[in-house]
């Protein structure tokens, strides 16, 4: 008898323990049906980027999209809806850039050419002179300052298609961007030309941030497409450039004010432990932003409305956030990060969508040994939805600074075959986005983001 009640105690206590793994697969099925039901996600993007359009921080775009975010947060039903203050610098493209190639023959080739953010605009006259093509930075060291003085250096880098994942190839040929422009001037180039960071062979230059060495001379810097790309560097064998002319009227005014917005659904016991779920709600001038990053942004106020919709009260405190500033300042995330550490709250993880509203494969993190095991006790849980990649090593350029609070840093990873193709360039627009990829997105943060409110981390 006493071997029955202990096979029978036995039993209960693996049932109770099996239970919760039934529950949440449950839940999680719950939120998958009611946001393919209900979500509003898509619906919140199209309004994004057909009636806000482009943001860039510190343009009228950037402030009509933190009000309406803040209108979407409160009608997704979020307890409290604020915005954090933050200062951000303020570049302007100005009027459309113009380059041209002429030729030995004396013909003019036009340059499909883009002003890169926070680049120096040219003399008003603007600037031709002799062209260089380098492939690396070893090639423009090896050239010297004898072989770069007084001219235009083009960095015609391929991003390499044999990394399956886009974004390694994407952050390799960034150097040429970021640091091109200050390492030619240092070398006594007047300007710089960098091949597009995109995989495919098109007609549509990518703009994105550059950054000026401080000491340095700060030089104009402009993104030719790849099609351009391949065109000036056939034209440049052949010995047929004689001179290269750009024009562009950007600038950098003073730094101004701007928001983050934040959406919080408070924690029934434990609503000092933070969990912020966010993208970043500025994006570049040529587009309308729609997978960089406007899909995180209504991605994040969907986990609100999800949960509110289903009556799900977390145990811990949610916050959706709106970051401003990511493209070219963090600004916004610095500033999160820098209120967090004076609220003295437990911020135990932070998940960001950044990587584009593409189907979801699952999550990367960057964690201690102890919430990286509980994470990845929850995997099976998301293969249904087919977002069971699990990777250590993960998270986001905005959630980045809480790191040092001990926050668990979680990124979204979509499917990035297609990412680059759109990133930074005038095709991203809301037509480039799938309602369903969209939603399936939603749905696997809001699990995530669910199953960290109910057990911590």
């Amino acid at each position: 008898m006493k071997q029955l009640i202990f096979f029978a105690a036995m039993l209960s206590v693996c049932w109770t323990m099996a239970q919760p793994a039934s529950d949440d697969s449950s839940a999680i099925k719950k939120i998958s049906d009611e946001i393919f039901m209900n979500g509003t996600a898509y619906s919140n993007l199209k309004y994004l980027c057909k009636k806000v359009g482009p943001r860039l921080s510190g343009s009228p775009g950037a402030a009509l999209a933190v009000e309406q975010t803040a209108r979407m947060l409160r009608e997704a039903g979020a307890d409290t809806v604020y915005l954090q203050p933050c200062m951000v610098p303020r570049w302007v493209r100005g009027a459309k850039e113009v380059g041209t190639a002429e030729l030995i023959d004396g013909k003019k080739i036009k340059l499909n050419i883009v002003a890169l953010g926070n680049a120096v605009g040219t003399p008003a006259a603007g600037i031709n002179a002799e062209i260089v093509e380098v492939k690396n930075f070893k090639e423009l060291e090896m050239l010297g300052a004898e072989g770069v003085k007084g001219k235009i250096v083009f960095y015609n880098y391929r991003m390499d298609p044999r990394y399956i994942n886009t974004f390694q190839a994407y952050g390799e040929a960034g150097a040429y961007r970021s640091q091109g422009p200050s390492r030619a001037a240092a070398l006594g180039a007047v300007g710089v030309i960098v091949r597009t960071l995109s995989p495919v062979l098109d007609d549509n230059p990518h703009t994105g941030a550059t950054r000026y060495d401080e000491g340095k001379p700060k030089i104009p810097a402009v993104a030719i497409s790849t099609n351009g790309a391949v065109e000036l560097s056939k034209l440049i064998a052949a010995k047929k450039v004689r001179s290269v002319f750009i024009k562009t009227n950007c600038q950098i005014l003073e730094d101004v004010p701007s928001y983050n917005v934040v959406g919080e659904l408070r924690g029934s016991e434990f609503s000092d432990e933070i969990i912020t779920v966010g993208g970043h709600l500025d994006s570049w001038d040529l587009a309308e932003g729609a997978h960089d990053d406007g899909a995180g942004c209504v991605q994040s106020i969907e986990v609100i409305r999800a949960l509110k919709a289903l009556g799900i009260r977390p145990k811990r405190t949610i916050r959706a956030v709106m970051f401003m500033n990511e493209e070219n300042g963090l600004r916004g995330g610095t500033k999160y990060a820098e209120i967090a550490k004076e609220e003295g709250k437990k911020f135990i993880m932070a998940l960001e969508s950044d990587a584009g509203g593409f189907t979801p494969r699952g999550f990367g993190y960057s964690a201690n040994a102890t919430q990286s095991n509980k994470i990845e006790k929850w995997q099976s849980l998301f293969v249904p939805y087919g977002a069971a990649e699990f990777k250590r090593g993960g998270g986001g350029a905005d959630i980045g600074p809480l790191r040092t609070l001990g926050t668990a840093l979680i990124g979204l990873n979509p499917d990035s075959q297609r990412y680059m193709d759109l990133h930074h360039a005038k095709t991203d627009v809301f037509e480039a986005v799938s309602e369903r990829e969209l939603n399936l997105g939603a749905v696997v943060m809001t699990a995530m983001v669910y199953l960290v409110a109910q057990y911590g981390l």
